[in-house]
C-alpha cells in the first residue's frame, strides 16, 4: 500500500430527489411546523434538540453526535434566485453552477482540472455510483466511476481490444447524460481508456483495507465504505463523489425518508470514525446537498417540489453549527408557498474551493460569491 496522501479530500454527498428539509431539521417549536403539516411532521418529544427552536430528525442521531463535537455545519435555506422545480433542471443548476443556460461543465471536473492540471493522475476524481453525475464532467478531464470495490471497480481487466471496444461503447452510453450526446465520443477519446486504468487501479483497494468499523449494508454505507477505502489508500484521490437516492417523497414520505436519512446518518458516522481509527479525518470534508427542498405544507401522505433547502458540511476541520437563518414559515415569508432561499449554494462551493482545496473559486463556480465562515 502507498503512504498516506495528506492534501485535503472532499466527499459530495448527493440526495436526488429533494430532501424535504423541514423534517431533517425541524422547527419543532414553530407552531407553523405543526399547522403545516399535520400528517407530514415529526412529533415534538421526537426530535433530537439543537437549540431551543430546531432540531435533528431523530434518526440522525450519528449526525447529531458529530453535530454536538463540533463537526457539522448546518447550512440554512441553501438555493438560488428564481429556483427551478424539476428534479433534472435543478440538478443539472446544482452540478454547473449556470442557472440562467444549460451547460456542460461541471463544477467539481473544474476543481479536478486545476487541483490536477496534466492530468497525471487518473484518480484525482473518482465517482461511486452508476453513470458519471455532469458535476463531474469536463472534456479532458479524467474521472473514474465505479460500482464497487468488492466487484473490481466499474470493469473487469480487459486486454484484448474487441473488449475494450465493447467496454468503451459501454462508456459512451453511460456518460452521454452528463456531457451530451454530440460530444461524448470525443469525450471518450481523452478520457475514456484513462478511466479504465482507474478501475483497473482500484481492483487492489479493497484487499489492501482492514478495519474494524462494520459499515451497514446499504448502498450508501457501501459507497462511503469504498471511499474510505480507497482515501485510505492513499492513490491521491481529491475528490469523491456518490449519491444516495429515493428522496422524491410525493406519497408515503415517513417511512420512506425515516429509512434513508437513518441509513445516511449511519454511513457517515461510521465513515468517519473509520478514517479516525487511521489518523485521516483531518483530511476529508463532507458536502450533504439536494436539488431542493419541499413545499411546507404537506399533502396528507408526502410533500411536494419546493425550494430553499439545507446542506451539511461535515470535517474535524469544519466550524460547527447552524449557519446562515433558517427560512421563516409565515405565510407572507414564503415564495408561492415555498421557504425562500437565505445562502447561494455557490458561495458553500466557492468557500470550499478557496478555503478547504486552496484553488481560485471564481472560474470553479462562474462568479465571485461570498465567503462563509463554515471552515
Amino acid at each position: 500500500m502507498t503512504s498516506l496522501h495528506r492534501d485535503p479530500v472532499l466527499i459530495v454527498v448527493q440526495l436526488t430527489g429533494g430532501n424535504d428539509y423541514m423534517n431533517t431539521v425541524v422547527p419543532y417549536a414553530d407552531p407553523l411546523y405543526r399547522d403545516n403539516r399535520p400528517t407530514v411532521g415529526v412529533a415534538q418529544e421526537d426530535v433530537l434538540p439543537i437549540d431551543q427552536h430546531y432540531g435533528f430528525n431523530p434518526v440522525l442521531a450519528p449526525l447529531k453526535e458529530l453535530y454536538d463535537d463540533g463537526r457539522v455545519a448546518v447550512i440554512n435555506g441553501i438555493g438560488y434566485p428564481n429556483p427551478n422545480r424539476s428534479h433534472f433542471r435543478a440538478m443539472d443548476i446544482w452540478h454547473t453552477c449556470e442557472p440562467e443556460r444549460v451547460a456542460t461543465e461541471g463544477w467539481l471536473g473544474r476543481a479536478i482540472r486545476d487541483l490536477d492540471p496534466q492530468g497525471e493522475n487518473v484518480l484525482t476524481g473518482v465517482n461511486f455510483g452508476r453513470g458519471l453525475p455532469r458535476a463531474l464532467a469536463l472534456p479532458g478531464v479524467p474521472v473514474t466511476s465505479v460500482g464497487s470495490l468488492e466487484n473490481h471497480g466499474f470493469l473487469p481487466g480487459i486486454a484484448d481490444q474487441e473488449r475494450r471496444s465493447q467496454a468503451l461503447d459501454v462508456f459512451a452510453r453511460m456518460y452521454a447524460p452528463a456531457i451530451g450526446a454530440g460530444p461524448t465520443l470525443d469525450y471518450l477519446g481523452r478520457t475514456g481508456a484513462d478511466a479504465l486504468k482507474g478501475a483497473d487501479i482500484l481492483k487492489s483497494v479493497a484487499g489492501n483495507y482492514s478495519s474494524t468499523i462494520e459499515y451497514a449494508h446499504t448502498p450508501i454505507a457501501n459507497n462511503l465504505k469504498g471511499i474510505a477505502q480507497t482515501l485510505l489508500a492513499g492513490l491521491g484521490t481529491r475528490v469523491f463523489y456518490t449519491a444516495q437516492a429515493g428522496y422524491d417523497t410525493h406519497s408515503g414520505q415517513m417511512p420512506v425518508q425515516t429509512q434513508l436519512l437513518g441509513e445516511l446518518a449511519q454511513g457517515i458516522g461510521d465513515f468517519f470514525a473509520d478514517l479516525r481509527q487511521r489518523q485521516a479525518s483531518e483530511q476529508a470534508l463532507m458536502l450533504v446537498f439536494t436539488e431542493f427542498g419541499r413545499r411546507v405544507k404537506d399533502n396528507g401522505s408526502g410533500t411536494d417540489h419546493g425550494s430553499g433547502g439545507a446542506a451539511f458540511v461535515i470535517g474535524d476541520r469544519v466550524t460547527g453549527g447552524m449557519h446562515g437563518v433558517y427560512p421563516s414559515l409565515k405565510d407572507e415569508a414564503l415564495l408561492d408557498g415555498d421557504l425562500h432561499f437565505q445562502v447561494d449554494f455557490r458561495s458553500v462551493y466557492s468557500t470550499i474551493a478557496a478555503r478547504w482545496l486552496a484553488l481560485d473559486p471564481q472560474p470553479i463556480v462562474g462568479g465571485n460569491y461570498e465567503q462563509l465562515n463554515f471552515i
